[in-house]
């Protein structure tokens, strides 16, 4: 039997086996703070189950003594030796005995769910461990035999991360040194959950109800609450926005619709708060003081600086305060001030902050490999990003310029960071996941050379060498010159949006496209242009490209003026309004035509009308690119009268359609995609946008023409290509880093079509 190391019986002695944070929650909860109870599977309870895995493979069979010899720099060796290194531990077996261990354990605790939270340590122990967040998570699971042992092989599998065997290379840390136990507890449905950042000036405390995960997730924006240390007094506090919160399945609550959370913890919903709810503080007095209460006891023992993670379990009848998570000078993580935002663009850096708060007057030029902190980001930033290491935004969601930006350049991104060009102060040493949303302050500790691991660049070969077919097409989306090495050689079937702004910005030196036109140089820019496009053209050939024409809103423009309107002269509008650099467009696109290239269609941005695309069609044909039979005309939807005019679009030539996601859910529920609190609820799941999507699609089958849909909804939302493809949808766009779980994604929804078509058969047999 393995033998289990309870929390309040932890000793010194333990100390490499149980791991760091195990190691000092457990002297905290043997001072009697109240802290959930559990026990910790040492390290070499993963070393034996390493141990016993049966696989021929060389590389598994010496794992538990292995030090992995890694080449980090060549990232495909790196995701494919991380991928069957996983893949083995997940095929492996747990012992019986173990889980059983486990579950009696859970059983006594009368808890339906149990928490797996990773403990690391290193043999010999290394102070400041404690910038590893973002390796290893938690993992919740039920309380039974399957769920336990699945849930502990994915735990451990963590280790093998491409992103962890790169941090411990680059950390110089041998496998070997490494101690991974697992801290487990009883995890419980909660009235509230929240942390309290301490010092000897100020206290803050965010509160959001339900489970911690809507705040760790950064999914709402939480209650704040700020404290007079001496005094405990509540000097101010700002209502959130608690749309939603977060709870295990078995969660009741009255008239709240639930919606299930698919993607890390399936046993876990979300529910729709009241709306008398959401406009009240999640703490009551009553429990918004014992959190102080207990963050005054805790400055007796441990200083005036610390962070707690706190949970207000919803157990009957007596609700209780725990605490779930401590830090402090004495604790690994104690040179880490916390800062939550959205995860926009995968990947971690750790370099010094340039905060920049007057956007209104962008710098000439930003340091190399600093993390750039910022109220917001538009497409005219791009030339002053292309080095830097990392990108804060106070604003934006998801589909913020800034996000798109950030994963365009492949730069690690956390956006709607409140406050954070506040709270960051100039210069200051940070280290940001930009998976997990998740900003530290690292005090304490002197500014490094800038240490990255962006955000895993395309591989050459994403997938395994045997690719299931599949019928939906799909396309990538570009704007980089320097992604096309990387991304050509991908299993996809065309470009099926060139973002031509993002691509110009490049070559314009800062100046509207209006202003070469006007100062004589247009034919200095229509050659740079067709040398943008040509790059594209011939890298992808014979594979279809659609190039989508300039689209800016006019407060976005490099050396404009005017209004500064969210929707300004957008798109085909503008070309009606001032034709010259639309012309001189197209004839950038013929030029590549003639250079023999006869895979550039053209797709038109925010038409709102027949006439505007009739105008545009006509200055399509002059430019002669209607002559190469292979062009074809296509337009964005994106713009909600395309669902009661495209008909009268297909009659005036319109080839084929594309969604808009982005600016379709927009203009349908009243949003903007720059505000990131709200487009958490009011997203591309909403069943109005929803039914919009279906509608289209169903409209274009019966109009005969293609139709695909680019916007970021299928590689944010991937549970919602089930219905893409089974509404009929011809092709899927994607950015790069999304392509293999997009290409995953639609091979099972067209496997289910088939199977389920097929055992409609054998009924009718």
């Amino acid at each position: 039997m393995d033998k289990l190391y309870w929390l309040d019986q932890i000793k010194l002695q333990d100390r490499s086996h149980v791991g760091e944070k195990a190691f000092y929650l457990s002297k905290i909860i043997q001072r009697g703070y109240p802290l959930v109870p559990g026990f910790v599977l040492s390290s070499a309870v993963f070393q034996k189950f390493l141990a016993s895995l049966n696989s021929t493979s060389a590389l598994v069979a010496d794992l538990p003594y292995c030090s992995l010899h890694l080449d980090v720099a060549n990232w495909r060796q790196l995701q494919q030796v991380a991928s069957r290194l996983r893949q083995e531990i997940m095929t492996g077996t747990v012992s019986p005995q173990l889980v059983n261990q486990i579950l009696d354990a859970g059983r006594e605790w009368e808890s339906s769910y149990l928490i797996l939270r990773p403990s690391l340590g290193l043999s010999p122990i290394k102070p400041g461990l404690g910038n590893t967040s973002g390796l290893l998570d938690a993992v919740f699971c039920r309380c039974n035999e399957e769920a336990i042992a699945l849930a502990l092989k994915h735990t451990w599998s963590q280790l093998f991360r491409a992103r962890s065997l790169l941090y411990w290379r680059r950390a110089g840390v041998n496998l070997q040194q490494i101690n991974l136990a697992v801290l487990v507890q009883p995890v419980e449905n909660a009235i509230a959950s929240g942390i309290l950042h301490a010092d000897s000036s100020l206290w803050t405390i965010q509160a959001t109800q339900g489970l911690g995960l809507a705040l760790s997730q950064g999914d709402i924006l939480p209650d704040f609450y700020y404290i007079q240390p001496e005094t405990g007094v509540v000097i101010d506090r700002h209502l959130g926005n608690k749309m939603f919160a977060y709870g295990f399945k078995n969660f009741a609550t009255v008239d709240s619709p639930k919606l299930t959370f698919t993607a890390d913890h399936p046993d876990i919903v979300t529910y729709v708060l009241p709306e008398a709810q959401q406009k009240q503080y999640c703490l009551s007095e009553e429990y918004l003081q014992q959190v102080i209460t207990l963050g005054n006891q805790l400055v007796s023992e441990i200083g005036s600086d610390f962070t707690i993670k706190w949970t207000i379990s919803e157990k009957t009848p007596d609700p209780h305060l725990y605490l779930t998570q401590v830090s402090s000078p004495q604790s690994p993580t104690a040179n880490l001030h916390f800062i939550k935002g959205l995860g926009a663009s995968g990947g971690r850096v750790k370099a010094r902050a340039t905060v920049i708060t007057d956007v209104e007057n962008k710098p000439e030029q930003i340091e190399k490999g600093v993390i750039l902190v910022v109220p917001s980001i538009t497409p005219d930033w791009l030339p002053l990003l292309q080095d830097v290491g990392g990108i804060i935004t106070e604003q934006g969601g998801l589909t913020s310029h800034g996000a798109i930006l950030a994963r365009e350049l492949g730069i690690p991104a956390v956006v709607n960071a409140v406050d954070a060009t506040v709270l960051i102060p100039n210069s200051e040493l940070l280290l940001m996941d930009g998976h997990r949303g998740e900003v530290y302050r690292i005090r304490g500790e002197q500014p490094p050379e800038a240490e990255t691991q962006p955000n895993l660049p395309p591989s050459p070969h994403p997938f395994n060498s045997d690719l299931p077919m599949i019928s939906t097409e799909l396309l990538v989306n570009l704007s980089q010159p320097r992604l096309i090495e990387q991304v050509q050689s991908f299993p996809v079937d065309g470009v099926g949006l060139l973002r031509s702004e993002l691509m110009l910005l490049n070559i314009l030196e800062g100046k509207h496209p209006q202003s070469w036109v006007v100062s004589g140089r247009q034919g200095e820019l229509l050659e740079k242009w067709s040398e943008q496009i040509l790059l594209f053209a011939r890298a992808f050939a014979p594979r279809p490209i659609f190039y989508r024409s300039l689209d800016w809103r006019s407060h976005e423009l490099p050396s404009s003026s005017g209004e500064n309107s969210p929707l300004g002269n957008r798109g085909t509008f503008s070309y009606v309004c001032n034709p010259a650099v639309f012309e001189l467009e197209l004839r950038a696109l013929a030029n590549v035509q003639k250079a023999g290239y006869s895979n550039i269609n053209l797709l038109l941005p925010f038409v709102r009308s027949v006439a505007e695309f009739t105008f545009c069609r006509d200055k399509v044909q002059q430019a002669g690119l209607t002559q190469v039979p292979q062009f074809q005309l296509w337009i964005m939807a994106e713009v909600p009268s395309v669902l009661f005019l495209l008909p009268e679009y297909v009659k005036a030539g319109v080839e084929g359609i594309s969604i808009g996601t982005n600016d379709l859910t927009q203009l349908l529920l009243g949003v903007d995609r720059e505000q990131g609190q709200i487009t958490t609820v009011l997203n591309e799941r909403h069943p109005a946008l929803m039914g919009a999507i279906a509608q289209l699609i169903q409209m274009a089958k019966t109009a005969g023409i293609p139709c695909s849909i680019c916007g970021q909804a299928p590689a944010i939302y991937p549970e919602i290509i089930d219905q893409l493809v089974q509404w009929g949808i011809t092709s899927i766009s994607v950015e790069p880093d999304s392509v293999k779980q997009t290409y995953q994604a639609i091979a099972r929804a067209e496997q289910r079509l088939i199977l389920a078509a097929a055992r409609n058969q054998l009924k009718d047999l």
